[in-house]
């Protein structure tokens, strides 16, 4: 499945925040922070994470939907694409 330029940069865009934010909470951890504090940024660093995989779940019905035999093709039914929508969800 190929992905819209525009979809891919902005994946990549938030992967690069999330890094930015794992390497925050290793910081956090060294310097010895507080536990909510921690799982405050582990909470939003996870949720970032789901958002990339909605993201890229959407991407992937909205190639379904305008070419459904492509993707079919590719081993990407719609039914394929909804699987990997549930276990996001």
């Amino acid at each position: 499945m190929e992905f819209p330029d525009e979809v891919t940069e902005d994946v990549r865009k938030r992967l690069r925040r999330i890094a930015g934010q794992v390497a925050g909470i290793e910081r956090m951890l060294d310097e010895g922070r507080e536990c909510r504090d921690i799982v405050t940024q582990v909470s939003a660093a996870t949720k970032a994470l789901e958002q990339v995989g909605f993201k890229l779940v959407s991407a992937g019905l909205v190639y379904c939907i305008n070419d459904p035999e492509r993707a079919e093709a590719e081993g990407y039914p719609l039914e394929e694409v909804e699987k990997m929508f549930l276990r996001l969800a």
